[in-house]
C-alpha cells in the first residue's frame, strides 16, 4: 500500500511535510528520477524548506482552498501528491479532491512501527488507512511471504528536529503578511513555543532527578498502564470520541475505581511531547480524591517505556502507537478509540469496566502476522530527520 511506482514522466504535487527538509529532498530525488515536480507553500516556513523553483504559493482564504486545488490538480495534470498526514484542513480537502479525480495521494506519518520507521500509506494513514482490520486476513497469510529486510539504524539528529522546527515557526510568523489568510493546526508563536522548550527542558531534568528510583519501585506492583497522548492530537480529534485528555483520564480513572481489587495501581504517563505544555498531575490528584483511590494513582513522565510495557497487567489507550508497542511486549490492550491494530484477538473487545477483571491476552502469532504486514506495506526504514533511503520508496 506504500508503493509509489514510477515516477518517470509524472507530474508530482508537494504539499506541507515534516518540519525541516525532507520534502525538499524527496522533491530533488523524485527530479533525479523523471519526475516534473511542483511544490505549494501555505506559510512562509514552507517556503523556506522548499526547492525555490518550482514553488508556488497560496495566499488565498479557506474557502476558496477547494477550488484553487481542484483547479491546479487539472490545469497541472497532477499524477500523484505527497503530503504529511491527512486531518490537517488543507490537507484533507486535498485528498476529497484527489479521490474524484483519481489522482493518486501517498501521505507520510511518523512511523507505526517504531523506532526506525515512517509511515507511507496511500490515501490515509491511522484510521483513514487502507490496512485490513479482519483477523481472519492475517491468520490465513503465509508467513514466507513476508520479506524481513534488515532494519537499519536511522539515528536521528534531534537538534535537526528541534532547529528545523524553530525556523520553521519563526519564518511562518514573520512571514504571516505574505500569507494573511493561512490557519496552521496549532498556534503558529515562536516566542510561545520557545517557552514551552524550556519548560520541558525543565521538566525532562527534574523529573529525571525526582522520579530516578520510581521505576524499580512501580515493576514490582501490580498495575494497569496508560499513556496520556498529545492534548491537541489528531487522534484525539478526529480518531476518538473524546473531547479533551482529560475526559479520557476521568473515565479511565471513575472505572477502574470501580473494579479494581485494593491490590492494583494505575499508572498514568505524560506524553514527552507535551511535557512543556501540559502536566495532568494535579488534575489526577483530584480525580483521585473524589474517586477515592488517590493512594492507587502514579503519575509518571519519561520512565522507560519497554519497561513499563513488559510488567503491566494490561495498557489502556485511545489509539496510541504505544499500543502497538504494549502488543511487542505482550501485554493486554483496551482501546477507547478507533485504531489499526484494535483486531480481534490483538485488544480486548470488552468494554473497558470488564477489562480490569479479566483482560483477554494477546495472541502472539497473530500479532506478528500483523506487524510483518504492516511493517511489509505501510512502513519505510528510515527517519525524517535521520537515515532515510530514497530508493525504498
Amino acid at each position: 500500500m506504500n508503493s509509489v511506482g514510477s515516477v518517470k514522466n509524472k507530474n508530482v504535487l508537494f504539499l506541507q511535510g515534516p518540519m525541516g527538509d525532507f520534502f525538499k529532498r524527496l522533491d530533488s530525488y523524485l527530479q533525479m528520477q523523471g519526475a516534473n515536480t511542483h511544490k505549494i507553500g501555505l506559510n512562509a516556513g514552507d517556503w523556506l524548506f522548499a526547492n525555490k523553483s518550482n514553488y508556488i504559493a497560496y495566499k488565498d482564504t479557506r474557502s476558496n482552498w477547494k477550488f484553487f486545488i481542484r483547479d491546479f490538480l487539472q490545469n497541472y495534470k497532477i499524477d500523484k501528491v505527497f503530503l504529511f498526514g491527512d486531518c490537517r484542513f488543507y490537507q484533507s480537502v486535498l485528498i476529497k479532491e484527489a479521490q474524484k479525480m483519481d489522482v493518486e495521494v501517498f501521505v507520510f506519518e511518523e512511523g507505526y512501527v517504531r523506532p526506525d520507521f515512517v509511515t507511507l500509506e496511500k490515501w490515509g494513514v491511522n484510521n483513514f488507512s487502507l490496512i485490513p482490520r479482519d483477523p481472519h486476513f492475517y491468520n490465513l497469510l503465509n508467513e514466507e511471504q513476508f520479506l524481513y529486510t534488515k532494519i537499519k539504524p536511522t539515528r536521528p539528529s534531534h537538534s535537526k528536529m528541534v532547529w528545523s522546527a524553530a525556523l520553521y515557526y519563526i519564518f511562518a510568523y514573520i512571514g504571516k503578511i505574505q500569507y494573511p489568510y493561512y490557519e496552521h493546526h496549532r498556534e503558529l508563536n515562536p516566542l510561545k513555543e520557545a517557552f514551552y522548550g524550556l519548560k520541558s527542558f525543565y521538566r525532562k531534568y527534574k523529573y529525571k532527578y525526582i522520579l530516578k528510583d520510581e521505576l524499580e519501585s512501580i515493576v514490582q506492583k501490580k498495575y494497569f498502564f496508560v499513556p496520556i497522548q498529545t492534548y491537541n492530537d489528531f487522534q484525539l480529534k478526529v480518531h476518538s470520541e473524546f473531547q479533551t485528555i482529560e475526559e479520557f483520564i476521568e473515565l479511565t480513572i471513575k472505572s477502574f475505581s470501580l473494579h479494581c481489587d485494593d491490590e492494583t495501581y494505575l499508572v498514568l504517563k505524560h506524553h514527552p511531547m507535551d511535557r512543556g505544555r501540559k502536566d495532568y498531575k494535579k488534575y489526577i490528584e483530584q480525580l483521585g480524591k473524589k474517586y477515592k483511590i488517590l493512594d492507587k494513582l502514579i503519575v509518571i513522565y519519561d520512565l522507560h517505556l519497554p519497561t513499563l510495557l513488559d510488567a503491566t497487567l494490561g495498557t489502556i489507550t485511545i489509539n496510541s502507537t504505544v499500543g502497538l508497542q504494549a502488543l511487542y511486549h505482550h501485554s493486554p490492550v483496551k482501546v477507547l478509540g478507533t485504531a489499526i491494530y484494535d483486531i480481534k484477538g490483538l485488544c480486548d473487545q470488552k468494554t473497558l469496566d470488564c477489562f480490569w477483571k479479566n483482560p483477554a491476552p494477546v495472541d502472539i502469532k497473530l500479532f506478528l502476522k500483523f506487524r510483518h504486514y504492516l511493517i511489509d506495506n505501510t512502513q519505510i526504514n528510515g527517519n525524517f530527520y535521520g537515515y532515510f533511503d530514497f530508493k525504498s520508496i
